[in-house]
């Protein structure tokens, strides 16, 4: 495969590689690499590996936990596996960002230009469901695609905003214990990968966007808190947009030091002899040296770019800092809901009608269940298995959502996801959610249907088609009283299993309840 690059952008290259440009260029007639990352939320790593079942195997991506490469004829996102979440697929140079950040369970951990999420799975993983991430976009449209990544994922201790970064400042001043900054950029470092972005090249060269990221860094230091651990990353290779915004944040930012990222990988080091700033320390301009540039003829995969910052103060980048204490209010010992604080939008589902129905759903009345109440009632019959939740419940118009512990108040923001949305209450009946199924383990389900992955019914029902319902594919536990549950109602459907949606038994049929945005088309 060999890639028409502009003129200019080789030139440029030429001039700043020197002896390695040769190299470098030979790496665009190369085939390019692909890869994933299996979702260690809901499987290990290298079990999977071993029992993978895309043709030519997998090999570990060395330096991401769970990363693995795959041959392109594998064509993994057309397999069942994709669709329950098992694996998201993801550049392999775009891996390193978040195994840089060194989340642990606990942290509460922004990830600031975060869509459609590939990143913001990764960094929920490595939380383990506790904690708090908060993924952000402001681009409206991408903030569909991550908050489906991240409930494909199983993610359950994840709010999804959609806001410019400034807005998010007030909320979240010295908040957050890591954040991801994966900045917008002129995506040079992509060009064998997707050659529309020469295009945007051409149209926006690294100019349009140094402005912007000066801006996005700014406001995410404001967002960090003393001891934590900031990371900065594009997919391009101009100095301009890596070291130089770095040893212009330092130069701004005496609380920020950069921690060098050791040589391995056929990683290269930053190149402080890049930076053509004007009026910045030597001290600053040296310090880069400890970021992190991925060359794609140095490594299996494409160009990046990666700094890890930390702001003074507090404990070392290691440890587990600034955790939120679960609100002994919000929770009982047991940890689940105890008399959950409601909280319902102003004038959520009116349209001006004295209260009753708007488009999307009912207003809350007196008369009507409380929702938390028919959420309780549908969980101990349909989901007895199921351990507790995280943080508080909380409705929103006919939403209800499970909501992390630790969320400060989100009035005035542009909140796409409060939490895990669990389903709706309609007329006094629990609808559950796609997302909630997603994050649901087999053995949580009172009613659970099985199919194997190479069997057509599993097509079939992500699809979104009425089955047949045989007996033996049907599962009962009992439920919290200990009888056995009723052969009609909710039950999960799970592909090897693992859930990929609800259906409804009915009169010997599995009636399809996967969300119609989610069906394979």
């Amino acid at each position: 495969m060999t890639v028409r690059l502009p003129e200019l952008f080789v030139a440029r290259m030429r001039t700043l590689l020197g002896d390695e440009f040769d190299d470098w260029l030979a790496s665009y007639a190369a085939p390019r690499r692909y890869g994933l990352r299996v979702n260690t939320l809901k499987t290990d790593g290298e079990s999977y590996r071993m029992r993978s079942p895309l043709s030519a195997g997998l090999k570990p991506v060395p330096w991401a936990e769970a990363g693995y490469y795959y041959s392109e004829e594998d064509r993994p996102g057309k397999h069942p596996h994709y669709h329950a979440g098992l694996y998201y697929i993801q550049e392999p140079s775009a891996m390193a960002p978040a195994e840089l950040l060194n989340v642990q369970p606990g942290h509460r951990v922004l990830d600031l230009c975060a869509a459609p999420g590939g990143k913001s799975s990764q960094i929920a993983a490595k939380l383990k469901g506790h904690g708090l991430l908060v993924a952000n976009d402001n681009a409206r449209e991408r903030t569909k695609a991550l908050a489906r990544n991240l409930e494909l994922a199983g993610v359950r201790n994840a709010v999804v905003l959609n806001e410019e970064p400034e807005r998010l400042v007030p909320v979240f001043r010295a908040f957050f214990d890591r954040i991801l900054v994966d900045a917008p950029c002129s995506g040079e470092g992509m060009f064998r990968k997707d050659e529309s972005m020469i295009a945007d090249w051409l149209r926006h060269p690294a100019a349009h966007w140094t402005s912007m990221q000066r801006e996005i860094l700014r406001h995410a230091a404001e967002m960090l808190a003393p001891g934590g651990v900031l990371v900065y990353s594009t997919c391009t290779f101009s100095p301009e947009e890596n070291e130089e915004r770095i040893a212009e944040l330092l130069a701004e930012r005496p609380d920020f030091e950069v921690v060098p990222v050791p040589p391995a990988h056929g990683w290269a080091p930053g190149r402080p002899d890049w930076v053509s700033l004007e009026g910045i320390e030597h001290r600053h301009v040296e310090a880069v040296a400890g970021t992190v540039r991925l060359w794609p003829h140095r490594i299996e995969g494409e160009g990046h770019y990666a700094a890890v910052l930390r702001r003074q103060g507090g404990d070392s980048p290691g440890l587990n800092v600034g955790v939120a204490p679960q609100d002994p209010a919000e929770t009982s010992g047991s940890g689940k809901p105890d008399r959950p604080r409601l909280k319902t939008r102003p004038n959520a589902g009116r349209r001006g009608n004295g209260g009753k129905a708007g488009k999307r759903g009912h207003a809350m009345s007196g008369q009507e269940a409380d929702p938390t109440e028919v959420w309780r009632s549908f969980r101990a019959e349909v989901l007895p298995g199921l351990g507790d939740l995280p943080g508080r419940l909380i409705a929103v118009g006919e939403k209800l959502y499970a909501q992390p512990a630790g969320v400060p108040d989100l009035s005035g923001l542009r909140v796409v996801r409060h939490g895990w949305l669990l389903g709706e209450a309609r007329r006094g009946r629990f609808a559950p959610s796609q997302a909630l199924a997603m994050g649901l383990a087999a053995e949580d389900a009172a009613r659970r249907v099985e199919y194997g992955a190479d069997e057509p019914e599993a097509l079939k029902y992500l699809k979104g088609e009425t089955l047949p319902l045989e007996p033996e594919r049907l599962n009962l536990r009992p439920v919290e009283d200990g009888r056995q549950p009723d052969e009609a109602g909710y039950a999960l459907v799970c592909i090897d299993g693992y859930p990929v949606g609800w259906g409804k038994l009915r009169d010997g049929l599995l009636i399809n309840e996967r969300a119609p945005g989610w069906r394979w088309m």
